[in-house]
């Protein structure tokens, strides 16, 4: 066990360790999961520290997590994240649960438009700590865990809380921790959404739009093939046979064992192992009836709104202006989407500009006059 970090194996270890805790009003969190790996993507590890010590959770061994659920949910501790998008997605849905109170280093390094907003980056520059990047596509799943991940993963919230000191300081210096905690109460609500499943599932993969007839119709059923298979066997999908093979195999489709085996990014053991699964896909895609050929069904045709674009761009001008003054990303200032919306809404008054979906409070004190001033006066009535 690396020295300084406890590694909690047992409920009665979480306990104590919580117990021990009881007064921290900040808790640093991390998780890992091994969607490199896995099929099934699930938190493998919770890393916890407070601002004086560090604790790696394996929830694996762990049966019973809820008094941890119940802390990070208690308002009166600051949790913090690094980028917590996706490790509260995988903490709702795994165990439902909801940490209040966050701060996220991401965001705040976007508000103060740091260079490099990943962990490494950060601490790296702030805390002169060099993250090593050995186990950053480790499976998580495999137990026992080696020594040395162990401490990989505890560096990720070791030095948190000091980084979220420094950016939160640095945030009130330029007057942005408001917009920040705006953000931040935001997280708050994030849930696990599932991936959208069915018949056109495969249409996701980069280039299968382009296929028609009979090629599309291969890549369909190998594509179902792949995921079915990954999903039983827990596996990552590329695991299974990767993404430029599907293409592969759905336009020049192998008809032999001989013949798939010939295909690059196959690979013998697939061969020997799932080929005659494989080629079973493959014929079911040939043998489908013509009537019964996929298709890529086409989005709904919007008609051009010259007036609409005309306003977009207006906004897009005014919201890069701004960034530059700002010395902010026009991304983080105000996302293209948001201007969309804004631009559709057309919104006369920072009231209504405020309830446009998307819309910060902070952009709306920020840039709302700013926007309003770029869109054309509504027509008088006549």
């Amino acid at each position: 066990m690396p020295e300084g970090i406890r590694l909690i194996r047992d409920r009665k270890a979480l306990e104590d360790l919580l117990g021990e805790w009881e007064r921290e009003p900040l808790l640093a969190v991390d998780t890992e999961a091994a969607s490199f790996h896995r099929y099934h993507d699930r938190v493998y590890l919770i890393q916890l520290s407070s601002r004086t010590e560090t604790a790696v959770v394996d929830p694996l061994a762990v049966e019973e997590l809820g008094a941890l659920g119940e802390r990070l949910a208690d308002p009166a501790i600051e949790v913090v994240f690094h980028d917590a998008d996706y490790d509260l997605r995988l903490l709702d849905r795994q165990y439902g649960f909801r940490p209040t109170r966050l701060f996220d280093t991401r965001i705040a390094a976007q508000f103060l438009n740091e260079p490099g907003v990943g962990l490494a980056a950060l601490l790296e520059k702030y805390a002169g700590v060099r993250l090593d990047k050995k186990y950053q596509r480790a499976d998580w799943s495999a137990r026992p865990l080696k020594r040395e991940m162990i401490q990989y993963a505890a560096h990720d919230t070791a030095h948190l809380a000091a980084l979220r000191d420094l950016l939160r300081d640095r945030l009130e210096q330029a007057g942005r921790l408001a917009w920040a905690e705006e953000e931040f109460g935001l997280l708050e609500s994030v849930r696990w959404t599932p991936a959208e499943e069915g018949d056109l599932a495969f249409l996701r993969l980069k280039g299968a739009k382009a296929l028609r007839g009979r090629p599309l119709a291969i890549l369909r059923e190998v594509y179902d093939w792949r995921e079915a298979t990954a999903r039983r066997l827990d596996r990552a999908s590329f695991r299974i046979i990767g993404n430029e093979a599907l293409f592969a195999i759905a336009e020049k489709p192998p008809q032999s064992v001989e013949a798939l085996a010939a295909m690059a990014g196959v690979g013998s053991e697939l061969v020997a192992r799932r080929g005659k699964e494989l080629l079973a896909a493959v014929r079911r895609g040939l043998e489908l009836p013509e009537d019964q050929l996929p298709r890529v069904p086409r989005g709904p045709r919007h008609k051009p709104d010259p007036a609409y674009e005309a306003r977009l761009e207006q906004l897009k001008a005014v919201r890069n202006r701004l960034a530059g003054k700002l010395d902010l990303a026009p991304g983080v200032l105000c996302p293209n989407g948001t201007l969309e919306a804004i631009a559709r809404a057309q919104p006369a008054s920072l009231e209504a500009l405020a309830a446009v979906e998307g819309v910060r409070k902070w952009q709306v004190e920020a840039l709302g006059r700013d926007l309003l001033a770029a869109l054309p006066a509504p027509a008088a009535a006549s």
